[in-house]
């Protein structure tokens, strides 16, 4: 039986393992699921660089409704034609790269190709679980300084990425939180009145749908026609809508009848009343953030989540080739090292269009909504 060369890998092989990798990152990611090419997609996946005066560039293309109302009759159209009003933003886009490095042949039995295998496994899982962090992040509108959990990174370089500030604060239309009656109010759980949070309800949702229409977030249409919202809350805030009684009556005459209720069914993702709420463990909380890098205005020590609510365009990601893979050997082909890099880059867009003020930008597709977690209340 031959030795496998391990430094010798075509370019050929390189780009197949580059690839293979890829696909399992892809499909190791939570946001895969969300990707679509179109404008009718929550994540719009922008694979190709457009040319321009200024270079090759990741564009994401945001169009407005139109809002003229036409002519009648036998009144002249042409020269009344309605503009069209659309808006490119351009997504930044950098490197992020990982290795695995073996210590020696003898610390390691195990075949060259399975080290291979094994460490494609390992660094797809690393590298989906990253990009749902950053994913999730950018929709929140927080900083890369911040784990999903409110932590702050420690020996991390993610906040030097070149679309690591592309997604500020949430705008104006954007931000609500729960206040102390159960009510949504404008703003941000940073403004809230310290411990006057809620945890999440059914009647929260139902007035986030509402505002959500009201201010042009432009909903995703269904295979059937029908007008849908994605939400996503913490596991625990799912905890507090499934304890909702509101919630259990909705979802119980809602869905499918007997076990294959979702009510029963334990499944992470909910149909009911226009809305898909999904439940994930990197939708941001601050959970373990330090003490006054929390919610509320002034202590900062309200324990909560932000829950997402979005539509189409919520964000962009730009996803320019394969990844690289690269093998090399050191110490005299005694040590195996393997890396991985991807080209790509996530917005959240802001755009002055579909809103109800056409003076101010707003972000385009995703609203936020600051509540409390019952388990810490």
């Amino acid at each position: 039986m031959a030795n496998t060369n391990f430094a010798a890998l075509t370019d050929e092989q390189k780009t197949a393992w580059g690839m293979d990798f890829w696909a399992h990152a892809r499909n190791r990611s939570f946001i895969n699921k969300f990707l679509g090419k179109s404008e009718n997609s929550m994540i719009h996946h922008i694979t190709e660089l457009r040319k321009d005066k200024k270079g090759a560039r990741a564009v994401m293309t945001l169009v407005a409704d139109m809002q003229g109302d036409g002519v009648v009759g036998d009144n002249t159209l042409e020269g009344n034609e309605e503009e069209l009003k659309s808006f490119d933003t351009v997504i930044g886009i950098d490197q992020l790269r990982n290795a695995n490095r073996l210590e020696g042949r003898m610390a390691d039995q195990k075949s060259i190709v399975n080290f291979r295998r094994q460490s494609r496994d390992k660094l797809a899982y690393w590298l989906g679980d990253r990009l749902d962090q950053m994913a999730f992040l950018s929709l929140s509108s927080m900083p890369f300084t911040k784990q999903t959990n409110g932590k702050n990174r420690s020996g991390s370089n993610l906040e030097n990425l070149e679309f690591a500030e592309a997604s500020p604060a949430p705008t104006t239309n954007r931000q609500f939180y729960l206040g102390a009656d159960g009510n949504i109010v404008q703003g941000t759980g940073f403004d809230a009145p310290d411990g006057k949070l809620t945890p999440l309800t059914y009647k929260s949702l139902v007035r986030m749908k509402a505002n959500a229409k009201d201010n042009y977030l432009k909903p995703l249409r269904s295979n059937g026609g029908e007008d849908l919202y994605m939400v996503f809350v913490t596991p625990q805030g799912m905890a507090d809508l499934r304890l909702d009684p509101d919630f259990i009556q909705n979802v119980r005459h809602a869905g499918a009848r007997g076990k294959a209720n979702d009510l029963f069914s334990g499944a992470s993702s909910v149909v009911v009343d226009g809305m898909v709420i999904h439940e994930y463990r990197h939708v941001f909380s601050n959970e373990a953030a330090a003490d006054g890098d929390r919610f509320g205005e002034t202590s900062g020590n309200d324990t909560g989540q932000r829950a997402l609510f979005c539509g189409a365009q919520a964000l962009g990601m730009a996803d320019i080739g394969a990844a690289e893979w690269v093998e090399d050997v050191f110490d005299y082909e005694n040590e195996l090292g393997i890396s991985v890099s991807k080209i790509f880059g996530f917005l959240n867009p802001q755009f002055k269009g579909n809103l109800s003020s056409f003076d101010t930008k707003e972000n385009f597709g995703v609203m936020v909504l600051d509540t409390a977690l019952s388990i810490y209340s």
